[in-house]
């Protein structure tokens, strides 16, 4: 299906009527024009004032469109939606969730959740905030060469990211914050997502890191979920998977001239010819984005940067901890923390049900932690982690104005 659509007010039905009319005679038959309703129009008058010809809707439909603006109007092409990526999610959550429900006695999970002391999660609830606060100002480090934006100005996007992430497939929220940031501070699609890339790149190492700290101590144990025995071997396969796209990523940042030569290259010989030119762009606005790590100073702040991001997100699991009956190291909460972020890798429902919890559970278990207050503080983490930063990103997105369901995910076209 092929449409065109133009937000009105008010103040502009009188002027908008002829020109949908010129607009309207110059397109093909097959073309629907749209009519979206901008607060405060009136969908009575809307409807007296436009042609019987055009639709009349209360909000522009772009969702699995593409859209590109000419002249003010946005020429939407919808696509087909892909649910199969969304139902994978939910079957690979639904198989975690019965790894982390098998045996466990819901009776005791439930005591354990209400005997809880939930003032340990104000703390902890504060100490992830510095933490996001810190995710902001590294986001800014790694955009200083291509635009200086202040971290208070980052923190914002950065929570609507995140919040992106909780509620969407797909870690949509990627994408949802650098749209956003383009629509704030003109800066590009694909060289903001070249930074949130790194970011990620980096917190893996991090995370791997924290497991190898304590894999020592880890080839002690065994569990009897059969998850923990085969963490040695998934911490070397990330390992050289991470570390590898984070060799990538240094070389073409230190060498964008030869990055650019063999990108060409690919482009030329495995890219359809009227794709070339827009590739092309899009791997110059993406090379453009790495231009902070071509310091080995710049590589190793970031890196100093993750390492504290991910430290303060271990102290809000200490602090959770202390809301119940049970104790074990900050080294085996650092542990916790990088497996169960590795695990949110995996695909899975919005929210990373089961990814989480099913690991969380597993490691916790191997230290001797009774199932039911494992489960229990597993569960309560994960709500704590997922509901504040998603109700303050939903509340600055809000704030914007803007919703997801509208044009933002059309701009993305627009890298």
């Amino acid at each position: 299906m092929f449409l065109v659509y133009r937000v009105v007010q008010n103040q502009e039905l009188a002027d908008e009527v002829p020109r949908l009319r010129l607009y309207q005679a110059n397109c093909p038959s097959s073309t629907a024009i749209r009519i979206a309703i901008a607060p405060p129009v009136k969908k009575r008058l809307l409807s007296e004032t436009m042609p019987k010809s055009f639709e009349i809707h209360d909000q522009p439909a772009t969702n699995n469109a593409m859209v590109k603006e000419v002249a003010g109007f946005r020429h939407v092409t919808i696509l087909p939606m892909k649910k199969w990526q969304f139902w994978l999610g939910v079957l690979i959550s639904i198989v975690f969730i019965w790894l982390a429900l098998r045996g466990l006695r819901l009776d005791q999970f439930w005591d354990s959740v209400k005997q809880a002391n939930y003032f340990w999660l104000l703390p902890g609830i504060a100490v992830y905030f510095v933490g996001v606060w810190v995710r902001a100002w590294r986001w800014h480090y790694l955009l200083g060469p291509i635009k200086k934006i202040p971290t208070a100005t980052m923190f914002p996007i950065t929570t609507i990211g995140y919040m992106g992430n909780n509620i969407y497939p797909a870690r949509a929220g990627e994408v949802l914050r650098a749209v956003m940031l383009k629509r704030k501070e003109g800066v590009s699609v694909s060289a903001s997502l070249a930074t949130i890339i790194v970011e990620r790149i980096f917190d893996g190492v991090v995370m791997l890191a924290f497991v190898f700290v304590n894999l020592p101590e880890l080839a002690k144990m065994t569990n009897t979920s059969g998850m923990v025995g085969s963490i040695q071997q998934v911490a070397v396969l990330g390992t050289g998977v991470f570390l590898g796209a984070l060799a990538v990523f240094l070389l073409a940042a230190m060498f964008p001239q030869t990055a650019m030569k063999i990108g060409l290259w690919f482009i030329y010989r495995f890219i359809p010819k009227r794709f070339q030119e827009r590739v092309i762009s899009l791997s110059n606005k993406f090379l453009d984005g790495l231009a902070s790590l071509r310091s080995p100073f710049n590589a190793l702040m970031v890196f100093s940067t993750s390492v504290i991001i991910w430290l303060l997100e271990t102290g809000k699991y200490w602090f959770v901890m202390h809301a119940f009956n049970f104790s074990v190291s900050f080294f085996a909460l650092m542990l916790m923390n990088g497996i169960v972020n590795l695990a949110t890798t995996i695909p899975s429902a919005p929210g990373y049900i089961g990814t989480f919890d099913a690991p969380g559970i597993a490691v916790l278990t191997a230290y001797g932690v009774e199932h039911s207050v494992a489960a229990g503080y597993t569960l309560v983490l994960h709500v704590a982690l997922w509901l504040p930063i998603t109700l303050l990103g939903a509340y600055f997105l809000t704030r914007e104005g803007m919703h997801w369901s509208d044009s933002l995910r059309a701009e993305t076209s627009d890298a």
